[in-house]
C-alpha cells in the first residue's frame, strides 16, 4: 500500500478500539435493558457488533484495509497483501486498541475501566465454534473480495452477526478482540484462561480457510491480489 505504516497503524488502533467498545458497550447496555433477558441481550449485541463492522470497515479501509483482526492480518500476509514486515506491527496496533477499546467502554458506563472477566467460555464446542466462526469469516472475506470486493464491509458485518446466533461460543473470531474482552467482567467478556484455546482456535480457521481459497481460486493467488478496502471482526 502507499499509505504511510504510521497512517494504517492509527487507523488499525482506531478501528480495533471502536469495534472493541461497540462489541462491550452494547453488551453492558443490553444487559442493562434486557431484564434478564439473556436472548435480547445478545439480539442488541449481535446488531450492535454488526452494523458497527459495517461502517468500520467503510471508513478505515482505505487507509489500512480496515483489518482489526490479527487472524485478518496473518492470513493477508500469507497471500501476499501485506509485508510480512508489517504484520507485528498491524497486530500490536490492534491489541492495543482494542484494549482501549474495553478501557473506553468501562468509562462510559461508569465502570472500573479494567476487570478480568469470569465469563466460562470453555469446552470442545466452544473452541470447535471458534474455528468455525474464523474459517467462515475467512472464507467470506476471501470470496467476496475476489469475486464482489465492494460487498465485503456488508458481507463482513452480516456475517459475524449471523455466526452470534449459530456458534455456541457468540463468534469472536478476532483474536485481540479476544483478549480485550477478557478484561471485561460484563456481557461480553471471556476469562482470560480461555482466552489462549480461542486464539488457536482461530488462527487455525484463518490459515485453513485462506489455504482452501488458494486452491478454490487459484487464478487470484498468482495475480497476489490482497484484500480490497475491507476486512475484520
Amino acid at each position: 500500500m502507499n499509505v504511510p505504516l504510521s497512517r494504517r497503524l492509527a487507523a488499525e488502533f482506531l478501528g480495533s478500539g471502536f469495534l472493541v467498545a461497540a462489541v462491550v458497550g452494547s453488551g453492558i447496555m443490553g444487559e442493562r435493558l434486557a431484564g434478564g433477558n439473556v436472548a435480547i441481550a445478545l439480539l442488541a449485541n449481535t446488531i450492535a457488533t454488526g452494523a458497527a463492522l459495517f461502517v468500520l470497515i467503510l471508513s478505515f479501509g482505505p487507509i489500512s484495509r480496515a483489518h482489526m483482526n490479527p487472524a485478518v492480518t496473518f492470513a493477508d500476509a500469507l497471500e501476499g497483501g501485506i509485508a510480512w514486515k508489517d504484520v507485528a506491527p498491524y497486530i500490536a496496533a490492534q491489541c492495543a486498541g482494542a484494549v482501549g477499546g474495553t478501557v473506553l467502554a468501562h468509562a462510559m458506563f461508569s465502570l472500573p475501566l479494567i476487570a478480568l472477566s469470569h465469563h466460562t467460555r470453555s469446552g470442545a464446542g466452544q473452541v470447535l465454534s471458534e474455528f468455525v466462526a474464523t474459517f467462515g469469516l475467512l472464507s467470506v472475506i476471501w470470496g467476496c473480495s475476489r469475486a464482489h470486493p465492494g460487498t465485503v464491509p456488508l458481507a463482513v458485518g452480516a456475517y459475524i452477526a449471523s455466526a452470534y446466533w449459530f456458534t455456541a461460543s457468540t463468534s469472536f473470531a478476532n483474536p485481540a478482540v479476544t483478549i480485550a474482552r477478557s478484561l471485561s467482567d460484563t456481557f461480553a467478556g471471556i476469562q482470560p484462561s480461555d482466552v489462549l484455546p480461542f486464539v488457536l482456535a482461530q488462527a487455525a480457521g484463518a490459515t485453513v480457510a485462506t489455504l482452501l481459497f488458494r486452491w478454490l481460486l487459484p487464478q487470484k493467488r498468482r495475480q497476489k491480489q490482497s484484500l480490497p478496502v475491507s476486512a475484520i471482526s
